[in-house]
């Protein structure tokens, strides 16, 4: 209750998780969070996760790092660019020291922010960030790995059959996850007729019932999964880690989706341990001569839910690698998270993400220069031309003016382009004039031209720096050939049409 009336009095956007705040602010509002949020967003998920919620540090610490870069961007007077890099380092500085996994933090801020993308342009800036973060963190910290594992290793080729199995497992408990978190938030606690500051409470009174039974639900839970690393079956057994998937699904989504303040990060390693741990005690059973170590089972399984649950398939493999200090099982681990990333298709635990670079308003201008850079001026021209003699009157291009609707037109003479007359240059000439002043007396001869081979987006510059409204386009060996005119509803055609198709 602490935690709801603070989040939604002062900062209603550091509620839930915090990953996806941070992936809003980056495509849809220039970089920009509140200076108020990194403050906020500690102090609640303190609250929430110190009393028991079922949520992790890693998403509030995204966003809280992602706002001091947005913060600092703002005081250094950064370009909107500038500020959206400077959010990736926050994000890379918060992931990369909290779970002691500087290299997979910073992959992980470059790949949050899209579905099947990745924001390669801020890779560099967040390995310097993550790396600082990571070495200032673990001064005070120590050097340790948040998990310690046995020593695993892939030795039987036959496994991979099985880890193939366990990504298939995750993709679907993925799905599972998304469905009751949404689900829970959209129909549950949305239509409840009370204030917002109230509903986290109800989401604790639920969790506080499951932990009656299922203690283990607490908190982040990293002291179970350690236990299902070790593969410790005596102190969880297979029916055990069964049933906790389950409730730790739902103790997670009522904590999340009721507004807690807290990180569906922890969740979804804790999810995916016991999925891969019960997965790898079951399968030891059955084939004790192949599974030697069913607790590898339940590392793979971190990284594949991650994976499928936050679409980072590369992070996942690289950060449950740090995480554990064991780089052993990177060939499980590629083979079970690009399954699960795979097969769990759209469901994401990150609701904001866009599915790519083109489809991120962040990218959106650069987007659209890149098609009309590719595209040629005779994929847009016209070729069906107006024409006017040199000798005709410039009164009669008035005339013609108003009964074509067309502003201008090209003046060619013996089928060689010698000018242009517009609205303006028949304009100028006196009234009592215009009957006896021809063309080519009025027409400008010094002609703006395109070619049919030059980009539209060549063209499109020329008609803005040049402030006219269309281009003569002439052929590319003969500078008096006319062969079409090019004009800025030509290029919005021809980009409407470009984009449409891509």
């Amino acid at each position: 209750m602490i935690a709801g009336i603070i989040v939604f009095t002062y900062a209603p956007e550091a509620e839930g998780d915090g990953v996806d705040a941070v992936i809003d602010a980056y495509n849809n509002k220039r970089g920009f969070i509140r200076k108020r949020v990194p403050l906020i967003k500690a102090i609640t998920s303190m609250i929430t996760i110190g009393s028991g919620g079922s949520a992790g540090r890693e998403g509030p610490i995204a966003q809280i790092g992602a706002g001091f870069g947005s913060t600092l961007a703002s005081f250094l007077k950064l370009s909107d660019r500038d500020r959206r890099i400077m959010v990736i380092c926050g994000t890379a500085a918060g992931i990369g020291s909290i779970f002691k996994a500087p290299l997979g933090g910073a992959i992980f801020a470059i790949e949050v922010l899209y579905k099947s993308d990745m924001e390669t342009e801020g890779l560099v800036p967040a390995f310097i960030s993550s790396t600082v973060a990571y070495s200032i963190f673990s001064s005070f910290f120590g050097w340790g790995h948040v998990f310690t594992t046995p020593s695993f290793n892939f030795t039987d080729p036959r496994e991979l059959v099985f880890y193939g199995i366990l990504g298939v497992l995750c993709a679907v408990t993925v799905i599972l996850f998304v469905i009751i978190l949404y689900g829970l938030r959209d129909r549950v606690f949305k239509p409840l007729k009370i204030k917002p500051h109230f509903k986290p409470a109800i989401g604790g009174l639920l969790v506080g019932i499951i932990a009656i039974i299922f203690p283990e639900v607490l908190g982040t839970g990293y002291g179970w999964t350690q236990i299902a690393i070790n593969g410790e079956i005596v102190k969880m057994s297979i029916i055990l880690m069964m049933v906790l998937v389950l409730a730790k699904i739902l103790a997670t989504s009522f904590t999340i989706s009721s507004g807690g303040s807290g990180g569906l990060f922890a969740p979804s390693l804790v999810i995916g341990s016991m999925v891969g741990g019960a997965f790898g005690q079951i399968i030891a059973l059955v084939f004790p001569n192949i599974i030697t170590q069913p607790g590898s089972y339940a590392l793979v399984g971190m990284g594949a839910l991650l994976a499928g649950a936050a679409k980072v398939p590369i992070a996942a493999i690289v950060m449950v690698s740090e995480m554990g200090g064991n780089y052993n099982l990177l060939a499980p681990l590629m083979v079970a998270s690009t399954i699960s990333y795979t097969l769990s298709g759209k469901w994401t635990t990150n609701e904001k993400q866009v599915e790519n670079r083109a489809s991120s308003p962040a990218h959106r201008r650069e987007m659209t220069v890149d098609i009309l850079e590719r595209a040629q001026v005779k994929e847009a021209m016209i070729t069906k031309i107006v024409t006017v003699s040199p000798s005709l009157s410039a009164q009669e291009v008035l005339d013609l003016i108003h009964k074509s609707g067309f502003t201008g037109f090209p003046v060619v003479e013996d089928e060689k382009l010698v000018g242009i007359i517009t609205f303006e240059d028949a304009e100028k000439v006196p009234p009592d004039k215009r009957d006896k002043t021809q063309v080519k007396d009025a027409m400008t001869r010094e002609l703006i031209v395109a070619e049919p081979e030059d980009s539209l987006e060549e063209a499109l510059m020329e008609l803005l720096d040049k402030k006219i409204g269309r281009l003569l386009v002439v052929d590319s060996n003969d500078p008096t050939k006319l062969v079409g005119i090019l004009t800025k509803l030509d290029i919005i055609r021809a980009h409407a049409r470009l984009s449409s198709s891509r």
